[in-house]
């Protein structure tokens, strides 16, 4: 697939369409319907929108071949408070670089995505399988929670995330959990402190305790970490009242083979031996719970723990994937996010065949005046459209 100057301005039109179109979290719907469109207008078989708000489009091949996904998440954080040099929904073009929220996370992908499969819709009689691609909803709040309803759905042999990965192909990820820590004292007058017990100062002892933790590290993704991001204590504000309680949220970054049950079970150890020490000590540690709706009004429930998850290099995903780039004119670079993605649903949890792929780097995300270069914008494109017809011909098992 070569882009002329043509379809090049073709794909960055579409870009500054999607990001002229606002969709944080929780307010995806305009963006939707318009992917949805853009969709059946490039000649997708069908393209339809989920009971959670994803839209998801699929161009069927006309000879046998494999079910392929790739996933981009319609979702941005905020524009912030910060002022930005240029408008954050209006896709300006600067000196080769277009500006906007969304634009490395991750609406360059999307549109590079939508676009190459559309290119492979005009050549379907040479196709081998079925090309999905999906636009997911909540993916900044709820990593591959919604990508887990659309994998029911379409069932894919192989999965494609469009993460931003300077055009390398990773093949793993760290997951992520958000932990909550709670200690407890007794209410008291702050003018009579030696009746209460002070639940913020057995936090801190809790949290001196926690940072000694020994965790975990692997030579792909690197080393686990639990990182403390917030805290509070009851009542609040505290007018002149002992606090009898106290909470921390911790983002825990995990590595493969982690669980629910072990990452607390570590905690809760070392909390166990700050009670043994003082009498007067009490806490817990649990994973936070999702509780959200969906632009539709569909309820999600579950854990906040998306798992991590590594792929073999010799594995026929990876094999077909790296061909691929190559026929892409791109370098078969193997490498893996530091960050949390759809992916902990695709393998983490549904063990299908995953690698990410994507324009930009993890640095550009949610940082105001977010940017994409033209040019990786253009070369992932040219990735996607490859990754797609290889994976799906599945020749490399």
């Amino acid at each position: 697939m070569e882009l002329t100057e043509p379809s090049r301005k073709e794909l960055l039109d579409l870009c500054r369409m999607f990001l002229s179109i606002p969709s944080v979290t929780g307010e995806e719907k305009a963006l939707a319907d318009a992917v949805k469109n853009v969709m059946l207008q490039l000649g997708f078989d069908r393209a339809w929108i989920d009971e959670r708000g994803s839209v998801v489009g699929v161009v069927k091949g006309a000879l046998p071949g494999r079910k392929v996904l790739l996933d981009g998440h319609l979702d941005t954080v905020g524009p912030g408070e910060d002022r930005w040099k240029y408008p954050p929904f209006q896709g300006t073009v600067v000196e080769g670089k277009i500006y906007g929220r969304g634009a490395s996370d991750m609406k360059g992908a999307l549109a590079a995505m939508v676009y190459a499969v559309g290119q492979l819709a005009g050549h379907r009689e040479n196709l081998k399988g079925e090309i999905y691609v999906s636009g997911t909803v909540h993916e900044e709040t709820a990593e591959g929670v919604a990508l887990g309803y659309v994998l029911q759905e379409v069932r894919p042999d192989a999965v494609v995330i469009g993460e931003a990965s300077e055009l390398k192909l990773n093949i793993g990820q760290r997951g992520r959990a958000e932990i909550v820590l709670e200690t407890y004292g007794k209410a008291a007058h702050s003018s009579h402190p030696e009746v209460g017990i002070n639940a913020v100062c057995k936090m801190v002892t809790a949290i001196e305790a926690l940072s000694h933790l020994e965790l975990p590290r692997d030579e792909l993704l690197g080393p686990a970490i639990m990182e403390l991001t917030d805290i509070i204590s009851f009542p609040y504000p505290g007018n002149s009242v002992v606090p009898g309680k106290c909470r921390a949220t911790y983002d825990r970054r995990l590595l493969v083979g982690e669980t629910p049950e072990e990452v607390v079970g570590v905690i809760t150890g070392a909390l166990q031996k700050l009670e043994a020490a003082d009498p007067a000590f009490r806490g817990r540690a649990f994973i936070a719970l999702n509780d959200f709706a969906t632009y539709t009004g569909f309820r999600v429930h579950g854990l906040r723990f998306a798992p991590a998850w590594k792929m073999p290099t010799e594995h026929w995903v990876v094999r077909g994937a790296l061909q691929a780039l190559r026929k892409a004119n791109l370098p078969p670079v193997i490498s893996a996010y530091s960050f949390c993605t759809n992916g902990s649903s695709s393998a983490g949890i549904y063990g299908i065949p995953t690698v990410g792929f994507g324009p930009g780097r993890e640095t550009e995300a949610h940082i105001t005046d977010e940017y994409l270069e033209l040019e990786q914008l253009y070369k992932s494109a040219a990735g996607y459209y490859y990754l797609a017809a290889e994976l799906a011909a599945g020749e490399g098992m």
